[in-house]
């Protein structure tokens, strides 16, 4: 009980979920397009608490990415910390955009961490280039809005500081 009211439980869950959404069966012709959950959940949170989600926390929730998504292990953790860096150097310019402008910031980081995956994952596994799977970094800009109010409404609700 006492994580919740110091907010490592609200965190905790919505890492969670997040990790659980990445994973969670889609029919095929939507499958593409699944937003790149735990990023953009992380960017919220480096951005809203960059006192306590830092890209430590990133590294270790991309080490649970790539276990659960069967990939070779660090590949999404070391984009995960890279993305996130980015983020929490620029947390204080990023939040006083508005939300438009931060859809953009997603935008360009998600497509960046999916890039360097993609990169990581032709040099070490020769995987082939498909337009599609930078899809996601759209899917992800266009979600963020609501997103970010959802975790607002939490983090305030809950005290989450």
């Amino acid at each position: 009980m006492r994580w919740f009211k110091r907010g490592v439980g609200v965190l905790l869950c919505t890492y969670l979920l997040a990790l659980i959404f990445m994973v969670m069966p889609m029919p095929g012709s939507f499958d593409a397009y699944r937003p790149d959950w735990l990023a953009i959940v992380m960017l919220y949170w480096v951005i809203a608490l960059p006192h306590r989600v830092n890209i430590g926390t990133a590294w270790l929730l991309g080490l649970l990415a790539d276990v659960l998504l069967g990939s070779t292990l660090g590949i999404h953790a070391a984009a995960m910390a890279i993305m996130v860096y980015f983020a929490a150097r620029h947390f204080q310019k990023i939040r006083n955009f508005s939300l438009s402008q931060q859809m953009l910031i997603v935008l360009i980081l998600v497509l960046l961490k999916r890039a360097l995956v993609f990169e990581i994952e032709h040099f070490i596994n020769n995987a082939p280039f498909v337009w599609s799977y930078f899809l996601p970094a759209l899917t992800s800009a266009i979600i963020w809005p609501w997103l970010f109010l959802l975790l607002r409404k939490l983090r305030r609700q809950f005290g989450v500081s």
